[in-house]
């Protein structure tokens, strides 16, 4: 194998890894990675920031006076980091809402940094082994085009002026629909003529961009799968229940043919989905099975060989932190964790995730060698390793209310290791090929990795306050039973000093001024779900649940659609996680969605897209379908005019899509700040003028389908422009 010249020959020495890179890195990646976890919350899914982050640098670093494309490398190495340490922590950590907890910053960022850390540290002595040793085996798709964006930027120079464009479209669209209401932001209806039925669309901004990069093929399977929960499931429930006299659902609190759609997902095809993803991602797992044991034993043995090559080599482009740093480092995080008693992570819980992570962490880094990082299972993975902790914690008797939330805890570490093992591959290939230092690649990773672990609890918790609603839910007083704690562990409902008084109730404009007691359900206690409520001190009663923005199970009151980011990947893990430990999950709705994942296989159809399109709400899958259709004109258009697919995954459209999708999220976090302070979603539209001079605009349906057209028609026109 001839030996491969990088684009900076390793004899030179350009401005690398400077105060300035790491600053604007660090600043991209704080604005991306709080883009990830609104989009990984609405959809599950988050979108490569590398090369928006590349074009970015190069256009604000050539405005500022000269550059070298070492250090435009450096920015995105460090502000990519985000993408990574927000989907590990996202796919998990929210679950602990769903069990009646609340989400502590502080235990996030943590988390996110032991993860996030440990995902390097473990993926630094591979580097010899998959990036050189395999060059032309292992072509890591998203970080050879990077490298690609960068030698085209320092040859000609790139206009960043599409992200720009697009960030401030996106921003201003979503301000003006979500921020001051002048359209509908969900326009749709229930099907009369058939009852359980529904169709609707979140005609966001960031959807329509999603569904452009992901494509038409996994935007289809999406909404394949909405439509299957939405126009099939739902009106075969509502029609076989119909005819019950008696309350019934997952919680039981109304009579089947009384629920609306909203009401049948989140009490049946909820649970149907939750079963179909989480059997999905096992699915995909085992497909990649052989590919996993010879990558690991592969991987193992170059890495026993790699230690003399290292100490001799002392080439710029070949120095490396040191391999001692990997073992210490994760090992010293393991212990960290372990001393922090409100993690819940004891040495047990250490030695798991130093075990899952280490081999996971190898596995993802040669699978995104393979086939890339956007087909790369981190969710099978991730549910794979709490099965294992489950069923450990199962063996030895540890299935207190608590274990759960350490067990998700372990998953989340593992989860952010093995997505930031996988990204670190990445980076470290397009600095094996534009000809960068790894060592200094290393270091802005770290940097990188920490900045956005910190932004990512701030940002979780700022969203779920903002979109947490009282919404009245009456239940009888609990037993005595289940207020008493069993030996050495805590009750299943916790009666909290804390009150609450005088809040708006969801889905109305009236204030509740009484006082009520606040309660914590931990597991399905007397038909109640997990989750916060309020008690009336008097007769005990439940009166409201304290439904969270993340995750939360109601998402209409009284014909009001109640904001939600439904998380789906952490769903999942919760419903694993209580499914073995607590044993309360109805295991007819999860086994249901798991033969629906079997039957679709063996179709010969890519089950895991179709699933979580099971999951998501309608509104969701569809917006992202519209997405996925302007990029099926594009590229037909393309075809059609002898230009590659190649050209069109790169060309303008691509940026216009990932601007939109940042300007979106970042509005959506901005209102989620807004409606926190002022106390309500609607708060902000309903101070200013514009909103009652404007009549029964916000109301109109075809006006927010005219302008949500517009958009797409704005996308196509920029997506047909040559690169």
């Amino acid at each position: 194998m001839a030996e491969h010249e990088p684009y900076i020959p390793a004899t030179h020495f350009p401005a690398e890894l400077t105060p300035r890179a790491l600053v604007l890195g660090v600043l991209l990646g704080l604005i991306f990675s709080a883009s990830s976890v609104y989009l990984a919350l609405k959809i599950g899914l988050t979108v490569s920031s590398s090369i928006p982050i590349a074009v970015l640098s190069i256009t604000i670093f050539r405005a500022l006076g000269r550059t070298s494309i070492l250090e435009n490398n450096i920015v995105q190495t460090t502000g990519s980091a985000s993408d990574s340490v927000a989907a590990g922590v996202v796919f998990t950590i929210p679950a602990i809402l769903l069990m009646g907890y609340d989400l502590d910053i502080s235990r996030v960022a943590v988390l996110a940094t032991a993860g996030g850390l440990m995902g390097i540290l473990m993926m630094i002595p591979l580097r010899r082994a998959l990036i050189v040793k395999e060059h032309d085996t292992l072509i890591y798709p998203e970080g050879t085009a990077c490298a690609e964006v960068l030698i085209a930027g320092e040859e000609r120079g790139l206009q960043a002026k599409r992200v720009f464009h697009a960030f401030g479209v996106g921003f201003v669209y979503k301000f003006l629909m979500g921020g001051l209401k002048l359209w509908p932001d969900v326009p749709g209806k229930a099907l009369a003529f058939y009852p359980g039925a529904a169709i609707s669309s979140e005609i966001s901004p960031e959807l329509l961009g999603v569904g452009y990069i992901i494509g038409p093929r996994i935007a289809g399977y999406l909404f394949a799968g909405g439509c299957f929960a939405y126009l099939v499931l739902a009106p075969a429930i509502k029609l076989v229940g119909s005819g019950l006299t008696e309350p019934f659902g997952f919680p039981a609190v109304k009579l089947i043919r009384d629920m609306s759609p909203g009401e049948l997902r989140s009490s049946f095809v909820f649970y149907i989905g939750a079963g179909a993803v989480a059997s999905a991602g096992i699915i995909a797992l085992a497909r990649s099975l052989p590919t996993i044991m010879s990558s690991f034993a592969s991987s193992w043995k170059e890495l026993r060989a790699s230690r003399l090559g290292q100490a001799v080599t002392r080439l710029r482009t070949e120095h490396d932190l040191p391999i001692s740093l990997t073992v210490g480092g994760s090992i010293a995080l393991a212990i960290v964790l372990t001393l922090l008693p409100q993690l819940g992570v004891n040495l047990l819980g250490a030695a798991l995730i130093v075990i899952f992570g280490f081999f996971f962490a190898t596995v993802s880094s040669r699978i995104c060698g393979q086939i890339g990082s956007s087909a790369n299972p981190i969710s099978g993975m991730t549910i794979a390793a709490l099965l294992g902790t489950c069923l450990i914690f199962v063996a030895i008797g540890w299935t207190g209310v608590d274990h759960r939330v350490q067990a998700i805890s372990i998953a989340a570490v593992v989860a952010v290791a093995t997505a930031n093992a996988g990204n670190t591959s990445q980076d470290l290939k397009t600095g094996f090929l534009v000809g960068s230092t790894p060592r200094n690649q290393q270091i802005a990773i770290l940097i990188g990795a920490l900045g956005s672990a910190l932004v990512v609890g701030w940002t979780l918790t700022l969203l779920n306050r903002a979109y947490t609603y009282p919404v009245p839910e009456t239940h009888a007083p609990f037993g005595a039973q289940a207020l008493a704690p069993p030996a050495g562990g805590r009750a299943p409902v916790e009666v909290l000093p804390a009150t609450m008084a005088g809040f708006r109730i969801a889905g109305s404009d009236s204030v509740d001024h009484a006082t009520y007691r606040v309660v914590r359900v931990y597991v399905v206690t007397d038909g109640v779900a997990a989750g916060k409520y309020l008690m009336d001190p008097q007769s005990r009663e439940l009166r409201y649940v304290l439904d969270p923005g993340i995750g939360g199970r109601v998402h209409e009151y009284r014909g009001r659609t109640i904001p939600r980011l439904d998380s789906p990947k952490a769903t999942i893990m919760a419903l694993i996680t209580d499914g073995i430990l607590t044993h309360k999950l109805p295991w007819v709705l999860v086994l249901l969605g798991v033969f629906i994942t079997i039957a679709i296989e063996l179709m010969g159809v890519q089950a895991l897209p179709v699933a979580v399109g099971v999951y998501l709400p309608i509104s969701t899958s569809s917006a992202m379908f519209a997405g996925g259709v302007v990029r099926w004109l594009i590229e037909r258009r393309a075809q059609a005019g002898q230009q590659s697919l190649a050209q069109v995954e790169s060309g303008p459209g691509v940026l216009f899509a990932s601007g939109l999708i940042a300007g979106g999220a970042i509005c959506g976090i901005v209102l989620a700040a807004v409606a926190g302070v002022l106390g309500s979603a609607d708060a902000l539209a309903e101070r200013l003028p514009v909103f009652t001079a404007l009549g029964n605009l916000p109301h109109s349906n075809l006006l927010a389908f005219g302008l949500f057209g517009l958009l797409g028609a704005l996308l196509y026109a920029v997506g047909r422009r040559e690169q």
